[in-house]
């Protein structure tokens, strides 16, 4: 976290008076035998030009403004969203009566560049949903998210009845590419099973018995699964360089698109004990929240724009890998969030509309991944050197306005 800095915009000063009176001393006789008078020298006296005071006052005001920041300096690092959010608003630019009219002019305190930003980084331990929504329309009526819900509005062109013909002319990707393997199944899981299992038959017959051994780790293995959710599997499957560079490149998707599509992110977590601890089972987890949608369940009903939306986010992961890597192998968790919000709905979906809605959802947001696929690897890029949510916000902003300068 950058501190900022005073300005180094210091008064001048220029020395351009001599004195103009001689000084004369008499020392003792011991010491000197005559009077000595010093030699008449030119001292200088200081003479502030014009401007100078007022520049002092500034620079006075702008190391206040770097104290009173502090405070949102510890807000953000204890994660205290209410008390980041409440210091932005109290520095927020207000409109003032000018003397002798009726003109306004603006009276605020200094906001250093991009510290606005950083009160996204305190949404990860809020409870409130609603309020890192107004984090977000905080920094949208500032400027800031120029991109936040760029295309919540926009209903994607394309037939509503995607078959797996129709998937793959629009995607060039067969349906199956498209979809999450099975127990984290992949194309080369046949190899890895042929490998594992001659293994262990060579080993057995240079009289290595592993039985026991392995009985100890099935074991472990399912306790973790049926207890954690997979939470030590998936830790230690981060280590592996390629398995944790997908899941970059799922959650970017869900994160990106969730951006576009106006869902406040409260957050994106790459460890799977966080994850555990915060109701995400054995997975990495993107975290929005569509108020929309919240409010029309409330209700009692839900509106086909609001469940497009709902499911393009959930979908987005399986799309970013598939559009990366050429096939998708996570995203099963997020097929089963899809599946039991599907039953929910009144009348609930049949097993061939899930299917069509899946295709359909899969197949918009790989297209809006490809539209965007500067700003995703953006947002790849900044999960990957470890930094926090509004650092990657920012990656994504970045990148999309160099996508429209290039454009325009």
């Amino acid at each position: 976290m950058a501190t900022p800095t005073a300005s180094s915009n210091l008064p001048l000063a220029t020395a351009t008076a001599t004195a103009s009176a001689s000084v004369s001393t008499s020392f003792p006789n011991r010491f000197l035998r005559t009077p000595c008078t010093l030699r008449r020298r030119s001292w200088p006296r200081l003479r502030l030009r014009a401007g100078s005071v007022k520049e002092w006052r500034e620079f006075e005001d702008d190391a206040g403004t770097v104290k009173e920041w502090r405070e949102f300096e510890d807000a953000v690092r204890r994660k205290d969203l209410p008390r980041a959010l409440r210091f932005l608003q109290s520095v927020e630019p207000a409109a003032a009566a000018a003397p002798g009219g009726t003109a306004a002019v603006q009276v605020a305190v200094p906001v250093p560049p991009g510290r606005d930003w950083e009160v996204l980084d305190a949404c990860i331990d809020s409870d409130d949903m609603r309020l890192v929504g107004r984090a977000y329309q905080f920094l949208v009526d500032r400027g800031v998210l120029a991109s936040f819900g760029m295309c919540k509005n926009i209903v994607l062109e394309g037939p509503r009845e995607v078959t797996p013909t129709v998937l793959k002319e629009m995607t060039g990707l067969e349906a199956e590419k498209l979809a999450p393997k099975k127990w984290g199944l992949s194309g080369s899981s046949p190899y890895v099973l042929v490998g594992f299992l001659g293994g262990v038959s060579f080993l057995l017959t240079q009289g290595v018995d592993l039985r026991p051994k392995l009985g100890a780790v099935l074991g472990l293995a399912t306790a973790d699964a049926l207890f954690l959710g997979g939470t030590c599997l998936a830790q230690i499957s981060c280590f592996w360089p390629p398995y944790k560079r997908r899941i970059l490149v799922h959650e970017a998707g869900h994160l990106l698109t969730a951006y576009l599509m106006g869902c406040p992110i409260r957050g994106v977590i790459l460890d799977p004990f966080v994850a555990l601890r915060m109701g995400i089972q054995g997975q990495a987890g993107t975290q929005f929240w569509d108020e929309k949608m919240e409010k029309e369940l409330a209700e009692g009903h839900l509106s086909s724009t609001a469940f497009d939306r709902y499911c393009m986010i959930l979908f987005a992961g399986t799309a970013a890998e598939a559009l990366v890597y050429g096939e998708a192998e996570g995203g099963e968790n997020d097929e089963n969030l899809f599946r039991s919000l599907c039953i929910l709905l009144n009348p609930p979906l049949s097993v061939a509309q899930m299917a069509n809605r899946a295709r359909w959802s899969v197949m918009q947001s790989y297209n809006l991944l490809k539209w965007h696929k500067k700003a995703h690897r953006a947002a790849v890029k900044a999960l990957e050197d470890g930094h926090s949510l509004s650092i990657v916000i920012r990656r994504i902003e970045e990148a999309i306005a160099s996508e429209r300068k290039y454009d325009n």
